[in-house]
């Protein structure tokens, strides 16, 4: 019995990521002002930020539903603050735990506030008698996301 002989034309898929990590090359980035400039080169972002408690992850000209917002009317403008990382296809920058608004700025603008599909929740008490159906709805705020707005420190010359 003779052993076949392995070769890259057998595994096509791994001979492609090979070589495609062959061809780019990544730039390690040697301050947060040099990664955040490299990250605005890149052609798309995105962010992960925390919004109501809970954290998305955001690209621009998304649509999010979040949990009801109850302080804010339809149009109203949102700048969120809470930015936990920010990124792109070959870049991501952590912060710890967030990245300050004077490097990163996103903002989200209120689309409407709707609610979810009737859900009927019942209750029973056993050898009671007792059965009620009550019908909910939740309540949620839609947010259209805006541009990922990536400013890198300005390094002063002296």
């Amino acid at each position: 019995m003779a052993m076949a002989r392995w070769s890259w034309t057998r595994l096509p898929f791994l001979r492609q990521q090979v070589t495609r990590g062959l061809h780019t090359s990544a730039q390690t980035p040697s301050s947060t002002s040099h990664a955040l400039a490299l990250i605005r080169s890149q052609p798309n972002q995105y962010v992960i930020a925390s919004i109501a408690g809970n954290k998305y992850l955001l690209s621009p000209k998304d649509l999010l539903t979040v949990p009801r917002l109850g302080d804010v009317q339809v149009g109203d403008v949102l700048s969120l603050s809470q930015i936990h990382e920010v990124g792109s296809r070959e870049y991501t920058l952590r912060g710890s735990p967030v990245i300050p608004t004077s490097h990163v700025s996103v903002e989200a603008t209120v689309v409407e506030h709707t609610k979810g599909k009737m859900e009927n929740i019942f209750k029973k008490k056993r050898r009671k008698g007792y059965e009620r159906t009550i019908p909910h709805k939740q309540t949620y705020t839609r947010l259209r996301i805006g541009p990922i707005h990536v400013r890198p420190e300005e390094q002063t010359s002296s």
